[in-house]
């Protein structure tokens, strides 16, 4: 680890020194790119934040969100008022952990998602629900397999022992990502109003104490490798970069933080993540416009011998730091002993500099401490300057299509089992998608739906119309954004949000994972100025508040950078968590239709960053326009985007609705095969392949027994009647001249091809 010469500069100016070598390896986490955001904050500003239902916003652990009242789950964002507003909070954010995942994939993810939790952790809140979006290199390829087994082998691990479900998500498999996969994780938690905490030091005199875990050197320097771009031999060198979970000791803290909450313990708090025990506290006390004394000799230990930067930096995992009134210490050692914790008091609040003491015999009560680091916490935290970096449109790729055309049935099996597009069942059906008993929605449908029942008994004869049902999507598209980076994530938001209504649920408010390449390229850098600019526009136009995120550059490798990738992890409510299955429902298949609902792309040309395309080798003779080029756009006669969406829940919630599935990956032809049962198929008929495979989102495919009723419901958004629902399984679908038919072994063995793969 080194600190750049002109941030050297920079640091002797402010100190009037040179920085002692714990204070240039501390301002060299935290300035780094991963902790101070220096490329990326310019560009966020562009992101609205604001709305009735924030109550903590960006820049803390998590954000914290009220909830609406039952009455009011189902009525658009722009329609409430603040007293719509119950006292129900829910907390939401999202990390990454794309280096570490490359190296260890296991360890790497498994520790992602123990940092997610306690980030919801120190709001106050019990973690009730993970979403994992994954990204990796081709699915036929060695290396691409092993890092995408490892990473669900280590989701699972962490996320099954924890007890926390994973509940959702995304996996995409791209070429871009050979070098570099990315792993996403978000995490819902609750807590209400009595017990919210922030990461805000609140008062000179309290005492700084940390619990859980004991220090180790593993995870050293780890904010300043995420900040770097991964080199040939990075398995070997920087594992020790890597940090090592331990699930069991992440649930005794969870129950342990729960109690220091209940008891009204706990005054501010962070987690340790990034820049270890000195990013947590320095964090907390320049929030507060405080400073700190602390005893690196205090801190419990699992190694012999560490010195003071490996103390203040190593990124072990499963620790909490607390401020404390000086009255309650015992009473929070009494409740870690209880969880068999570690907990040391490490020092205190002050309204000075941040100084750490360090005497290096692991006795820092009567030996003679030396400080090793004397400095402003806001210029620790908040000093590093910005990065102005120039920026240039990315290239687009350049792709021909085999002519002739592959047929309709080569076709139609080439998408239907693309992995991207595939049945992801081989990773959900390892995580515990139940445990908590909230999942009212699991897996495998476009979005989950997690029960928040007013009462607090949570019973299980609670009625399905109680409460708010919470859902819940993930997920972004590299096709599209790789394509074109604005509008597809402009894409990506809508995306996400049609799949919020397919379920009947108004969006809420979003976080998003902001992930690409060397920012320093200046095409990288307008790709990913590209998605910011994308999904803040699409958000605004949602009337979803972007509330919180994580940015993740340097996603390069030998192989080049990763597709501009802006995940999106969106949060919606309804009334009631009662919503209509993406699966055709056969016992009324003889009194129902099947109907399209939702604006495909313009004047045909909405093919680009399709999996049709994609798996034709690409296209020069259609427009390079990405799936945005229709519904995601600003024309259109349906109004906003949010307008759009809340018709799209409007259809769903719809008594005479029966199944909704939205139009996404793989286009028409993958959702309605995704439909089909054993007992129930589809007869559609559609004029032309753009029909079929065209991935415009914004569309749902209805069943319902009133086809004017949901016309109605649907207001100024198209309706079109695709076919019939029939009761013998079979997708027969017709596209112009010509026809194909599947029936539900058949696609089952398609959609199978990750299972059958990694059997």
């Amino acid at each position: 680890m080194s600190l750049s010469e002109p941030d050297h500069e920079l640091v002797v100016a402010e100190l009037g020194r040179d920085p002692t070598a714990a204070e240039a390896a501390l301002f060299e986490n935290l300035w780094s790119e991963h902790c101070a955001y220096r490329s990326s904050r310019p560009l966020l500003s562009a992101f609205e934040s604001e709305g009735d239902q924030v109550v903590v916003g960006p820049g803390d652990d998590a954000a914290v969100l009220a909830l609406p009242e039952p009455d009011a789950a189902d009525v658009p964002a722009a329609e409430r008022d603040a007293d719509d507003y119950g006292d129900q909070y829910v907390t939401f954010g999202v990390e990454s952990h794309n280096h570490p995942s490359f190296v260890d994939p296991f360890d790497g993810a498994a520790t992602g998602v123990g940092g997610i939790v306690r980030d919801t952790m120190s709001m106050g809140a019990y973690p009730i629900a993970l979403l994992d979006s994954l990204y990796f290199g081709g699915f036929d390829r060695e290396r691409s397999r092993y890092l995408f087994e490892g990473v669900v082998e280590g989701i699972s691990h962490y996320g099954n022992c924890i007890g926390v479900p994973t509940v959702g998500g995304s996996v995409a498999f791209h070429g871009g990502y050979e070098g570099n996969p990315l792993v996403n994780v978000a995490c819902v938690g609750l807590t209400n109003e009595d017990r919210l905490v922030t990461a805000t030091a609140q008062e000179p005199g309290n005492k700084l104490v940390l619990v859980g875990n004991g220090t180790g050197r593993d995870g050293l320097g780890g904010a300043s490798f995420a900040s770097e771009d991964l080199g040939e031999d990075a398995e070997t060198e920087d594992r020790p970069a890597v940090q090592v979970g331990d699930p069991y000791a992440e649930k005794r803290l969870i129950e342990c933080n729960e109690a220091l909450v209940d008891e009204d313990l706990v005054l501010s708090a962070r987690d340790l993540g990034a820049a270890g025990l000195g990013g947590a506290s320095s964090e907390l006390v320049a929030k507060g416009g405080l400073g700190a004394r602390i005893e690196l000799d205090r801190v419990h230990q699992r190694e012999p011998n560490m010195n003071a930067m490996e103390i203040l930096l190593a990124e072990s995992q499963e620790r909490m730091c607390y401020e404390v009134a000086p009255e309650d210490v015992d009473r929070v050692a009494e409740l870690a002993e209880r969880f068999d914790l570690g907990c040391s008091v490490i020092g205190e609040v002050t309204d000075g500099n941040y100084v750490c003491e360090f005497a290096g015999d692991g006795d820092g009560e009567d030996s003679e401490s030396e400080v090793v680091v004397d400095a402003p916490a806001e210029f620790l935290a908040d000093g590093a300057p910005m990065n102005d970096l120039p920026s240039e449109p990315p290239t687009q790729p350049d792709r021909d299509l085999p002519d002739p055309e592959p047929s309709l049935d080569e076709a139609v099996e080439a998408v239907v089992s693309a992995p991207s597009t595939a049945s992801k069942r081989w990773v959900y059906r390892q995580y515990d998608h139940e445990v908590g008993v909230r999942t009212a929605m699991k897996p495998g449908d476009d979005a989950a739906i997690m029960a928040i029942r007013e009462t607090e008994a949570e019973s299980e004869s609670a009625s399905e119309s109680d409460g708010v049902g919470l859902a819940l999507s993930s997920g972004a598209n590299p096709n599209w954004t790789e394509t074109a980076p604005y509008e597809g994530a402009r894409a990506v938001a809508l995306e996400n949000a049609t799949n919020l209504a397919a379920k009947g649920a108004i969006p809420l408010a979003a976080v998003d994972c902001l992930n690409g390449g060397n920012p320093e390229k200046p095409d990288v850098y307008g790709g990913f100025k590209g998605i910011v600019d994308g999904l803040a526009d699409a958000c605004a136009d949602l009337d979803a508040p972007v509330v919180g995120g994580n940015v993740s550059l340097y996603n390069d490798s030998v192989e080049g950078p990763i597709p501009p990738t802006p995940t999106l992890a969106l949060i919606g409510t309804r009334k009631g968590y009662d919503a209509p299955p993406a699966a055709l429902d056969a016992d009324r298949a003889e009194d129902s239709e099947l109907l399209l609902v939702g604006a495909g792309g313009a004047d045909g040309g909405a093919l680009g960053g399709s999996e049709y395309l994609a798996q034709a080798g690409g296209s020069d003779r259609f427009p390079s326009l990405p799936v945005a080029a229709g519904a995601a756009s600003e024309s259109g006669d349906a109004g906003s985007l949010a307008d759009r969406v809340a018709s799209l829940a409007a259809v769903a919630r719809h008594e005479s609705t029966l199944a909704t599935h939205d139009v996404s990956d793989g286009g028409l032809a993958v959702a309605l095969a995704e439909l089909v049962t054993d007992e129930a198929g589809a007869d559609v008929t559609l004029p032309d392949r753009v029909a079929a495979f065209e991935e415009t989102p914004g569309r749902l495919v209805v069943q319902t027994t009133d086809p004017e009723a949901v016309a109605e419901a649907a207001g100024d958004l198209p309706v079109l009647r695709l076919g019939d629902v029939t009761t013998d399984g079979t997708l027969s679908l017709a596209v112009g001249d010509d026809a194909v038919a599947l029936d539900a072994d058949a696609i089952r063995e398609l959609r199978g091809v990750i299972e059958r793969e990694l059997a």
